[in-house]
């Protein structure tokens, strides 16, 4: 069997596909898999690293905001993008498309329609994008994080919800993770992690509040920082009394440690994108979310969800600062609230949301019928072996 997936751009896109790829590679007969992606975005550095074939269209797959040439050459790259898809397609002739949505996958399901591939859709957001509401009538069935994007979409194909494809998080264990970090096991763990984008009000807080953070008792501080804002904070962390030093630990990325952190934390600090709200609920930890302001309020969406559920409390954007996250440690210390929180998180939990996309894609691509939305959400639960 044959499977194409296409996205690209931000991680946002690309590591749920990554996620539903390693659950088809470990099926009984895995399919034969390649990627389709653009140019700019992260898939050249993370698709070839987990060792799937990559094609990139003439499309820029991440794109700028700013008014420039780009503004001009980005609709032609797309249209050039229609017929170069088109021959990749019909050269490759997959069974299925995976795709997670954004620029990618316009000219790939306008390529795929015309050669009537059947594309399984993704969206983890629960107000889809642009690409996403101008595209979902060609796909053969949707897949979404949250049940409301199907009625936003007024989806007229299958619309199945299975939560946002992670990694196999089975694996996680709480003592294990902090012994390998060198956290004590009794320690109390704050996690701050913003996201690839936009993590200069994160880092600002860190910054204001980090000599009275470390002060309070028993408490650890993980803080992903990027890449920019590594060295000040180690600068700060060196800054400190010695005494304390060691409970500060910045991190410039953690994509294959970011799992452990997660498990010994108990409660993140972050955005609202649909993976992090995927893996913090698959885990069962409470968070203090503040959601990204831009792109159309889509994660202040999402945050709402865990925010009604009692998983989460909401900080908006404007209003997170050092008292802010002086406010989330405190949280650490109140641990029957954060057992109400956990608990809460755990009900939306999807851990196996990687599984219940690829059992669809592979129900598309031997044009057997689609499993109905009950089984789908017990796969997704981790219910079915």
């Amino acid at each position: 069997m044959r499977l194409l997936i296409a996205g690209g751009g931000t991680g946002g896109h690309i590591y749920p596909a990554l996620a539903v790829a390693e659950s088809l590679r470990h099926r009984p007969s895995p399919p034969d898999l390649r990627w389709l992606g653009g140019h700019r975005g992260l898939e050249a550095r993370l698709v070839g690293a987990a060792g799937i074939h990559l094609d990139r269209l003439a499309l820029r797959s991440l794109r700028s905001v700013e008014r420039d040439v780009h503004l001009v050459a980005d609709p032609a790259r797309l249209a050039l993008s229609v017929p170069q898809a088109a021959l990749l397609l019909a050269r490759r002739r997959p069974d299925a498309i995976f795709t997670t949505g954004g620029y990618v996958a316009i000219p790939v399901l306008m390529a795929a329609t015309a050669l009537r591939i059947p594309v399984l859709l993704w969206e983890g957001n629960v107000i889809p994008g642009r690409s996403v509401r101008a595209t979902a009538r060609l796909a053969a069935a949707i897949a979404v994080s949250f049940g409301a994007t199907c009625e936003a979409l007024e989806a007229r194909r299958p619309c199945l919800e299975t939560g946002t494809p992670i990694r196999d998080t089975k694996a996680a264990d709480r003592l294990a993770a902090r012994a390998r970090m060198g956290i004590p096991a009794d320690a109390r763990v704050l996690l701050v992690f913003g996201g690839s984008q936009a993590v200069r009000t994160f880092n600002e807080a860190v910054a204001a509040a980090l000599p009275r953070l470390v002060a309070r008792e028993r408490l650890h501080l993980v803080h992903v920082t990027g890449d920019d804002a590594y060295a000040p904070a180690l600068a700060a962390r060196e800054a400190l009394p010695s005494d304390v030093r060691a409970r500060y630990r910045p991190e410039p990325f953690l994509r294959d440690g970011m799992l452990e952190a997660l498990a010994a934390a108990d409660i993140v600090v972050g955005r609202a994108g649909s993976s992090t709200l995927a893996e913090v609920t698959a885990l069962g930890l409470p968070m203090v979310v503040v959601p990204y302001p831009h792109a159309a309020g889509h994660q202040r969406a999402n945050a709402l969800r865990l925010v009604s559920a009692g998983a989460a409390r909401l900080v908006e954007d404007e209003a997170f600062d050092a008292a802010a996250l002086l406010d989330a440690a405190a949280l650490v210390e109140d641990a029957p609230a954060l057992a109400v929180m956990a608990a809460a998180a755990r009900t939306l939990g999807r851990p196996a949301a990687a599984d219940a996309v690829a059992t669809i894609l592979l129900a598309l691509a031997e044009r057997r019928a689609l499993p109905d939305a009950a089984t789908v959400e017990r796969i997704a639960r981790g219910e079915v072996a």
